[in-house]
């Protein structure tokens, strides 16, 4: 089973770089696209810590999805010397069909997933998730 989700993880990886090829995006900047779309605005910091870039860095990332109309900053409702980075209308307008069909197979398979399996399909992936990240932040200590 683990050779499976090697495998699932290597072909999505081809999918995300045939993906930032069409886009003419980087793979950092794909994943800021994604953090924000899983997460919903963020500060700058948040978005460089879950990508594991410095504030010099993640500045320029930032100012790259802006200039190329991707995402924009703007004011944080409870602090003011924060900006949150959230994504803009283009975003959706620009995602490639093939990006949406892969979605809607995606989509597909679940659905025809029994139900009594998806409680545990549910945890084995939550918990694949938890330990990708807890040996994410192991790496980077």
């Amino acid at each position: 089973m683990t050779a499976r989700l090697q495998g699932f993880g290597l072909a999505r990886d081809q999918m995300r770089a045939a993906l930032a090829g069409q886009a003419g995006l980087s793979p950092a900047d794909l994943d800021a696209l994604e953090h924000l779309e899983a997460a919903g605005p963020l500060t700058q910091r948040q978005l460089g810590e879950r990508l594991a870039l410095t504030s010099g860095a993640i500045t320029m990332l930032v100012d790259r999805l802006e200039r190329a109309g991707l995402v924009r900053r703007g004011p944080h409702p409870t602090d003011r010397r924060s900006v949150l980075v959230r994504l803009s209308g283009q975003v959706a307008e620009r995602t490639p069909a093939g990006l949406t069909a892969y979605h809607a197979r995606i989509g597909e398979i679940a659905a025809a997933v029994p139900a009594a399996h998806r409680a545990a399909i549910a945890a084995f992936l939550q918990a694949a998730a938890d330990a990708a990240a807890a040996a994410a932040a192991e790496l980077r200590r």
